[in-house]
């Protein structure tokens, strides 16, 4: 969670390392995606450091805007250092979800919460891939270094992580994990 000026920087280092962009004056103006995960990134700072409500406002408003164009429906704080959103579309996530550093999450993805219930969400780990269409539900755990297929609906918890697991109903189809495939724009110890 970004607590402080040198989070939101080292947040928005990692972002960009993983998206694969170089943050300048180009990307800034027509990398849409990127400007949204500065906005996702800059309102999750105003809120956690209780900034001016006009500042916050201000970024929030341009956040909900632009998600609304590219499909995405991301809340604060819910994803760690190193996020990745490689296309545009939609995108839906549970307010009450967790998710580690370095996730790349593609078009089509649902992480939400069992029927009946608002907070039994998904708690998902560091260095996940997460491939289109994939929908995850209920109060399930995803370890470390996971690729979740195509498609693939998960609603039981995979929390050894290390593995890749597909299909409807989800389960484990290889031992082949993310190791290797992430940039290290988030590391362990939270630097970028």
């Amino acid at each position: 969670m970004i607590k402080s000026r040198s989070d939101c920087v080292a947040y928005l280092k990692a972002d960009r390392i993983s998206m694969g962009v170089s943050g300048g004056l180009v990307d800034d103006l027509f990398n849409d995606r990127w400007r949204y995960v500065k906005l996702l990134r800059m309102s999750e700072y105003c809120k956690n450091t209780r900034k001016n409500i006009i500042i916050r406002l201000f970024y929030e408003v341009r956040r909900r805007r632009l998600g609304r164009l590219l499909g995405y429906s991301i809340p604060l704080n819910v994803f760690g250092p190193g996020l990745a959103i490689p296309h545009r579309g939609d995108i839906v996530v549970n307010d009450y979800a967790k998710v580690g550093r370095n996730c790349r999450i593609h078009v089509g993805t649902n992480i939400g919460t069992q029927i009946g219930t608002l907070d039994e969400v998904p708690v998902i780990g560091d260095n996940c891939y997460i491939g289109p269409g994939a929908k995850l539900y209920g109060r399930i755990v995803i370890g470390n270094n996971v690729i979740i297929g195509a498609n693939a609906v998960v609603n039981k918890s995979f929390p050894g992580g290390n593995c890749t697991i597909a299909g409807v109903p989800a389960r484990i189809i290889s031992e082949r994990s993310t190791v290797g495939m992430f940039s290290q724009g988030a590391r362990e110890d939270g630097a970028a």
